[in-house]
């Protein structure tokens, strides 16, 4: 592809948007609702808190405390020091982006060096419990059980991509760069201040895919692609709305499984949109990162292989304990 071509792609991807925007102006509008409601109702009150404790966590020392005691078992396990641990706890807890935003943490802190916040970003970037057992299991699927399911699926896969991409058989930096902690004084309003940026560009990304999807559904791509994949694929047409609704957004992605039954193919399918996290997660993932060193593309391959291992453990244990 030539340079010339590059160029002009995206510019003639941006018009087109526009074009679709002026003539589908109330389709966008009703889908800007429907993220913003998302945003009020889960993405803020969810990861607003988790983003100024996670900055807390690592300016206050947690980094450091977890690499003087779970140093062998990470190095063991993921090929990182202890201080990584925060990063990939934070992120099996609190949901996307706090998982890399907590690695770009540790990074600017000084916690750990770019090659290891580069390798922490591979497998500590997921969907919080909060979301898939509220939101998946009990929302979507109405059980708890398999709300459990997933959230088992998706930990252990994100376990077993962070030791099989992690290069643990190369060893750590011998000792993390060394940084001071500060008061909780100092640390608050700065910790404050980076939270509420980064839900507010969170929020924004959530709204403007929210729109895409509801101009793809008025303009009948999205029905189109849709019965493309039902026609090509094991998927049914309810499978297949869902995965490309998932394909560019989370939670439009789960919720368009609603009124499917928790059986082994719906929760497979489920468990590879959690682990993918759509391209507004990939932005969002970009967006956190921004003033670090760190580049976003490698985790953008790494969350297709959690999505692809999260469905075939979804699917294996929905066999085995459903």
């Amino acid at each position: 592809m030539s340079a010339k071509l590059r160029r002009l792609l995206p510019l003639g991807a941006v018009f087109t948007l526009l074009g679709a925007l002026l003539v589908w102006s109330s389709a966008a509008v009703e889908g800007s609702k429907a993220g913003l409601l998302l945003c009020a109702n889960v993405i803020v009150p969810t990861l607003l808190p988790f983003f100024v404790l996670s900055d807390l966590l690592c300016a206050l020392g947690l980094p450091a405390a977890l690499a003087r005691r779970g140093a062998g078992v990470f190095r063991a396990l993921f090929g990182v020091s202890g201080a990584g641990s925060a990063a990939f706890l934070l992120g099996l807890t609190g949901g996307y982006p706090l998982g890399a935003a907590a690695a770009a943490d540790l990074r600017r802190s000084g916690g750990v060096s770019q090659r290891e916040a580069q390798r922490l970003l591979l497998f500590c970037n997921n969907t919080g419990p909060a979301f898939i057992l509220g939101m998946a299991g009990s929302g979507v699927f109405r059980s708890a059980r398999a709300g459990l399911l997933l959230y088992l699926a998706h930990v252990l896969a994100a376990a077993a991509l962070g030791m099989a991409l992690s290069g643990r058989k190369r060893a750590p930096d011998a000792a993390p760069p060394s940084y001071r902690a500060v008061s909780l004084s100092a640390a608050l309003p700065a910790a404050m201040q980076r939270a509420v940026k980064n839900a507010a560009l969170i929020s924004g990304f959530v709204i403007f895919f929210s729109m895409l999807a509801a101009l793809l559904r008025e303009s009948g791509l999205y029905t189109l692609l849709a019965g493309f994949l039902y026609g090509r694929t094991p998927l049914s047409l309810g499978q297949s709305e869902a995965l490309i609704a998932g394909v560019l957004e989370l939670g439009n992605g789960v919720a368009g499984l609603a009124g499917l039954a928790p059986e082994p193919g719906n929760l497979a399918l489920c468990a590879f949109i959690l682990g993918w996290g759509g391209l507004s997660v990939q932005f969002q993932t970009a967006a956190v990162l921004a003033g670090t060193d760190l580049r976003a593309a490698p985790g953008v391959w790494a969350k297709l292989l959690h999505g692809a291992l999260s469905a075939v453990l979804a699917y294996a244990l929905a066999v085995l304990f459903l």
